[in-house]
């Protein structure tokens, strides 16, 4: 037997819609077996400016190693913590 699922309502603003769904259980509106996975291959992951204090001698051997590889530093830590973390970008 399928559940009968409501009806998603219109919003006037994205704040509103994510009031909603904050306060609601999608199931009630979505029947999540129907689901399909999609591929989003230009959508850009958000980034955010961060401090990081390193010591002088470790900044060095990361600017190094960069520079060996012929890629910017601070792309090389991000491979390199992504790397550590087993995350997919």
């Amino acid at each position: 037997m399928t559940k009968q699922v409501k009806s998603i309502p219109k919003f006037a603003s994205e704040a509103q819609e994510r009031t909603f769904w904050e306060t609601q259980d999608s199931t009630e509106y979505l029947n999540w077996r129907q689901a399909r996975k999609v591929v989003l291959p230009n959508l850009k992951p958000s980034t955010q400016t961060i401090s990081l204090r390193l010591p002088q001698h470790l900044l060095d051997g990361i600017k190094n190693a960069a520079n060996a590889r012929d890629v910017p530093y601070q792309s090389l830590i991000k491979v390199w913590l992504q790397e550590k973390l087993h995350v997919s970008p």
